[in-house]
This record gives C-alpha cells, sequence and structure tokens, in this order.
C-alpha cells in the first residue's frame, strides 16, 4: 500500500535534487534562494500564461504561481481570460451575478478596480470571468484598436500591483492576441507529451508576430515543463527534445504529475495554501524564485 509520503515521490516522477545535480532538463539544479521584501509596490509587469493547446497546466500554474509571488510579498492580479472560468472558481471567486472581465472589454463598465474581487489569499487579487466571455471576441471584432482593449482595460490599475498574470484561453484568437498585446512577457507550460510539443513553435511564431505588429516590447520568459512523470521514457524524452530546441528559454524547474491539484481545485485554494508542504507547492515556490531571479518578476 503506497503512503501519502511514498505517493507524492511516485507521482512527481523524480526525486528531489542536491543542488549542482542534473535535474530533470539535463542542467545542473539550481536552488534559488528567497527573494528579498520589495521596498515598494508597482507598476506591475504583466505577463501572460499562454498555450493554445487545453490541459497543460495553465490555469493552475496562473493559480499558483500567482499564490507563491503573494507569499513572497509581492501584490498580484490574477485575471481570468478564459470563459470556462476556471481560476476564479480555483481560487474560490465567485462567477455567477458579478461584473466580470467582460464588462470591461465591451465598456460597460468603465472602473477597472470596480470589477476586481479579493481571493482568500493575502497579496493576490482576481478579476474573474465566466461563460460571457466566449461572445468577446464577436462583439470585438469590429471595434478600433481591438487588439489593444486589454492592454487600456488593466491600464488605471497597473501602479497597484507588482505582478499581472494573464490566465489565457487555449487558442490563439482575440483574446490571446489581446493577452499578448498587454503583456510584457509570456509563459508557456507545457505538458511533457508530444502532441503538446508540436504547438510550441506555432505558439512562439505567434508571438513574434505580436512582437513585431502590435507589441515591441514582449519577450518570451521562458518555458516551463508540467505534468513531468520520470518514470515513462515519452515523458524524458519529450523534455530532453524542448532543451534542446528552445535551450535556455526552457526553465529549470520542472512541476510534477500529481493528485494533488484536482483536490485543491475543488476546494477553491491554491496548492500553496491546500498542501503547503507537498514536493508540487515547492515546485511552484521553485519557479517564482527562478522567475525572480531571471528578472521577470520584481
Amino acid at each position: 500500500m503506497t503512503t501519502p509520503q511514498d505517493e507524492s515521490a511516485v507521482l512527481s516522477g523524480f526525486d528531489e535534487l542536491a543542488p549542482g545535480a542534473a535535474g530533470p532538463t539535463g542542467r545542473p539544479q539550481t536552488l534559488f534562494a528567497e527573494p528579498p521584501a520589495l521596498k515598494g509596490h508597482g507598476p506591475a509587469r504583466i505577463i501572460a500564461l499562454c498555450n493554445q493547446k487545453g490541459g497543460v497546466g495553465k490555469t493552475t500554474s496562473t493559480i499558483n504561481l500567482g499564490a507563491t509571488f503573494a507569499e513572497y510579498g509581492r501584490r498580484v492580479l490574477a485575471i481570468d481570460f478564459d470563459p470556462q472560468g476556471a481560476l476564479s472558481a480555483g481560487l474560490g471567486v465567485p462567477t455567477h451575478d458579478v461584473t466580470t472581465i467582460y464588462d470591461l472589454l465591451l465598456g460597460t463598465v468603465k472602473d477597472t478596480a470596480s470589477v476586481i474581487l479579493p481571493s482568500g489569499v493575502a497579496n493576490l487579487d482576481v478579476l474573474p470571468a465566466n461563460i460571457d466571455l466566449s461572445a468577446a471576441e464577436v462583439h470585438l471584432v469590429n471595434e478600433v484598436a481591438r487588439e489593444q482593449i486589454l492592454a487600456r482595460v488593466l491600464r488605471p490599475v497597473q501602479n497597484d500591483y507588482d505582478v499581472i498574470l494573464i490566465d489565457c484561453q487555449p487558442s490563439l484568437g482575440l483574446l490571446t492576441v489581446n493577452a499578448l498585446t498587454a503583456a510584457h512577457g509570456v509563459l508557456i507550460p507545457l505538458e511533457c507529451e508530444y502532441f503538446a510539443l508540436r504547438g510550441v513553435a506555432l505558439l512562439i511564431e505567434t508571438i513574434e508576430k505580436v512582437k513585431d505588429r502590435l507589441n515591441p516590447a514582449i519577450r518570451l520568459d521562458g518555458i516551463f515543463a508540467t505534468m513531468y512523470d520520470g518514470r515513462t521514457l515519452h515523458t524524458r524524452e519529450v523534455l530532453e527534445r524542448v532543451v534542446s530546441t528552445f535551450g535556455s528559454d526552457v526553465l529549470e524547474t520542472v512541476i510534477g504529475r500529481t493528485v494533488k491539484f484536482p483536490d485543491a481545485s475543488v476546494a477553491g485554494e491554491p496548492l500553496t495554501v491546500f498542501a503547503p508542504a507537498s514536493s508540487a507547492a515547492d515546485s511552484y515556490r521553485q519557479l517564482a524564485r527562478e522567475l525572480i531571479s531571471r528578472g521577470a518578476v520584481a
């Protein structure tokens, strides 16, 4: 019978590594230091978490990165930019009978701050979404400068936060282009599976087009592996292929597969709150520290 302690090790697919030992990416593992406290707050750096393939860990990563940055004293705004409203639900934020990001995009509500809701995590706020957002692309298609609407919506609150995370829907449509136009950086969660790998080149091509035509300041902050299970040859080969193709753009931190993620989602809590001592929560802390060390977040 597998004990809870054994279960964590089995499902993550790799053991905790000593600093300097080769990690799952094949490079020496760095133990990133806990970041110092900030002397002040804002303006926020905006990061879009994108992948046109669904089920790769975008929402889970947005929730847990946001909670971890908040744990490190950063003021965080998480934007639910997916009509499924999974980020809002995953943070226990109501999505029915509330004003949402959809109302801000259409201009029926002008005050961005009035739509933002607190989560149950200190320093972490949410701009919620629900199924109404699925109609946004139809309504916005004839708007002037339609790709820049989200950037305008966020401008009034940007100085109130240190980091703004956008959980994009699994497509490369107008909503995702809005997110990329508003963002300073892009994070790509990549499931360690062959078909997930195939779409990354297309996504990077889209980012380059947005950089050329709409947002010269955007940059790729990194690609990170999710749902890693080092027991399978396929998983290891996919990660090896990603590293050989994208090099230093691939972050050291790897997020293992674990049953705790859906359990935390049902509870409406980040994993750092639901199971703070779990290896998966530690992985997201490591990922947050790595991003801070790379300058993606102050």
